[in-house]
């Protein structure tokens, strides 16, 4: 080794290696703020709040730090760049008394490789491979150092909450509450694209997480499709109407369909039926006497901008299955049952009395679809596997009228999303039966 090598290495004293060790200490506790910073960004809340369930300390540690994210940030961030350069100033000063000037490029280098390797690679590869384990372990000094820098993160956030608003971006508080929606809806559609979760899973578990997002008014029996009892029809015409409907509850009016008086269940028309034909000896001129309207159960109004999973709580603590939906007017918009939420995340129920859903989807020979034009469109979606809109409209047919702005006749075509459709039979103003057709796959690029 040259001799002008030697000698500055010759004249190590005490604070030479008392300074390394602080540089050594500092890229520690440099490892020590990345990886945790990578294991409390990459834990899954739902996991820590598993093992908090199970009485793991470290977990609900976490989970309070994750609360806010922006002050946990904060306090890794300030205190990572407080190591870093601390440590990067005492290595430029320590290698300029050994090598001078040069001294300066040596320390650039060489802190540059360990601050890379030890102080953030090396701890967030093995953060982000247990970072549950790891966030669980960090939590509780992470907790404290966020209370030791609290006044210096109020400051810094509100710094960046200034110079954001400047450029029109606004910080929602509580923002990452609003987005667990989000991430379970992620982590289950990518389940489903991975392989690792059948399509029938999937439906069945966004269904139940889009509850709270859609009304009543998206999937109720529209009025139109509403089979209903005229309380001043002769009591025979009653019963036999009431045994003909593949229904169990009908609604009961007067007049208008609009005057809903009651609704009729069909085992408490048979039990009055009963009790009639017992009293008269089996003597059948005594439906005569048969009341609907005292039989009827109380008609149970609600409103259309219902969420579903209020009614559905609405249903459960009121022991009824069955309610009539009106709008802001009181006037009848239609009617929907506790099995039609059940159906939102379950899929289509069906009896020997249903409409069965293949009759309701036909495929036809060109790759197209015939379909009713009241069938919902979240109904066709989870059937087949596509994504058409059911924002401006919840039924096929609505969706062909909102795209073409107005009522098409039969054999009118139209594209939307890449989709086909075209009007095959209508009633009047009803679109009763369409065709859609799918976008047509993309070539494969010729070899």
């Amino acid at each position: 080794m040259p001799d002008s090598l030697l000698e500055p290495l010759a004249s190590l004293d005490a604070t030479f290696w008392l300074t390394a060790a602080v540089i050594f200490g500092l890229l520690v506790l440099s490892a020590f703020f990345s990886g945790s910073e990578t294991a409390l960004t990459a834990a899954s809340r739902g996991k820590l709040r598993a093992q908090a369930d199970k009485g793991s300390r470290g977990a609900a540690a976490a989970l309070a730090v994750k609360e806010d994210d922006e002050r946990m940030i904060g306090a890794l961030l300030l205190g990572n760049n407080i190591v870093n350069i601390t440590a990067a100033s005492l290595a430029t000063a320590l290698l300029t008394r050994i090598f001078g000037t040069t001294g300066v490029a040596i320390a650039t280098l060489v802190m540059t490789v360990l601050v890379l390797v030890f102080g953030e690679v090396l701890p967030k590869t093995l953060a982000i491979t247990i970072p549950e384990a790891a966030a669980a372990r960090v939590a509780p000094v992470i907790r404290l150092l966020i209370w030791l820098f609290g006044p210096v993160i109020s400051l810094v956030q509100w710094l960046v909450a200034g110079v954001l608003a400047l450029f029109g971006v606004r910080i929602e508080p509580g923002r990452h509450v609003l987005s667990v929606h989000e991430e379970i809806a992620g982590a289950i559609a990518l389940g489903h694209s991975a392989g690792a979760m059948e399509k029938e899973d999937r439906d069945r578990l966004l269904g139940a997480l889009d509850l709270s997002r859609r009304m009543v008014s998206e999937i109720m029996k529209h009025r139109s499709q509403i089979e209903m009892v005229d309380a001043d029809l002769a009591p025979a015409e009653i019963v036999a109407q009431v045994l003909a409907s593949p229904h169990t509850r009908l609604p009961v009016y007067r007049g208008t369909e609009d005057n809903i008086l009651g609704v009729i269940h069909a085992k408490e028309l048979l039990r009055a039926m009963d009790r009639l034909l017992r009293a008269e000896q089996g003597d059948w001129a005594a439906l005569r006497d048969l009341d609907v309207l005292e039989v009827a159960m109380p008609p149970y109004f609600i409103p259309e901008t219902t969420p579903l999973d209020e009614q559905m709580r609405q249903f459960l603590r009121r022991h009824t299955h069955f309610a009539l939906v009106v709008d802001e007017y009181g006037a009848l918009q239609g009617l929907i049952t506790l099995e039609d939420i059940l159906e939102e995340i379950v899929g289509e129920i069906t009896d020997e009395f249903d409409v069965r859903e293949e009759q309701a989807i036909e495929p036809q020979a060109d790759g197209g679809y015939l379909v009713d034009g009241t069938l919902a469109i979240r109904t066709l979606n989870r059937a087949l596997d596509w994504n058409l809109p059911d924002a401006e409209a919840n039924t096929v047919a609505g969706l062909v009228i909102h795209a073409a702005r107005m009522i098409p006749d039969v054999g009118g075509a139209y594209g939307l999303n890449g989709f086909r459709f075209e009007v095959v039979a209508k009633d009047g103003n009803r679109l009763t039966r369409l065709k859609v057709s799918p976008p047509a796959p993309a070539a494969e690029p010729a070899e």
